[in-house]
């Protein structure tokens, strides 16, 4: 099965060297589990020329807002829409959540109650779960026909689910300790508060469930839908 990454964004330089970009960490969440995977630049205007040239999607993050005004958001709304027209399985990760989420008529913020940054424990599909998390941005209102199927303190919306076909979460299940780590030391400071980060990095080395998520991904792009 192909997937098609629609890359929003570019990983920070300082992890890029030691992590590569997103669209290798999604290459590594989910191997293993007979995928092939072919990658789009949409950040840079280079966009697949149908949704047939996968047979199904994932949305990467992004250091760009869902609301922001820059050329590659329009076409990116006008292909999420084209996808879910297709029927194809799509996956939004962090900003692919919030564009998911806004190009199917819900609505994205900066939120003013601040960042989410490191291991976060959720409430995902009725199970205890932790994920590493980077974002301040959140979708404050729910697409119609999505239902929320992932919360936790700090973000209500942190998992939709629309029919059978598209599945998205605000966390990073893709971003590992070192990506954390990285994301702590050279793009925190003097963004995130202070105790926020030094918390952050005090539970880098403690067991997540990116695993679980990486697995539920895979067979959520593979499960037979009529």
């Amino acid at each position: 099965m192909k997937i098609g990454i629609l890359q929003t964004g570019h990983a920070a330089a300082e992890v890029l060297k030691d992590h590569g970009d997103y669209d290798a960490m999604f290459h590594r969440l989910l191997g293993g589990h007979d995928l092939d995977f072919v990658t789009f630049d949409v950040v840079d205007m280079k966009f697949p020329d149908s949704p047939q040239d996968a047979d199904g999607w994932l949305i990467t993050g992004s250091k760009h807002g869902a609301y922001e005004d820059l050329p590659f958001i329009p076409p990116l709304e006008a292909f999420i829409r084209d996808i879910r027209d297709a029927g194809q399985p799509l996956i939004g990760v962090c900003f692919g959540h919030q564009i998911i989420a806004q190009a199917l008529g819900g609505k994205v913020v900066k939120y003013d109650g601040g960042w989410s940054v490191g291991r976060t424990e959720y409430d995902m599909h009725g199970a205890k779960m932790a994920l590493n998390a980077w974002h301040q941005d959140q979708v404050v209102e729910v697409p119609p026909g999505a239902r929320i199927v992932g919360a936790s303190d700090f973000c209500a919306t942190a998992a939709l689910l629309y029919g059978d076909k598209i599945w998205s979460i605000q966390p990073h299940p893709e971003f590992d300790s070192g990506v954390i780590d990285g994301l702590i030391r050279h793009r925190g400071p003097g963004v995130v508060p202070d105790a926020q980060l030094q918390d952050a990095a005090s539970h880098l080395k403690d067991a997540d469930n990116s695993a679980e998520i990486g697995t539920f991904m895979a067979e959520f792009f593979k499960k037979e839908r009529t």
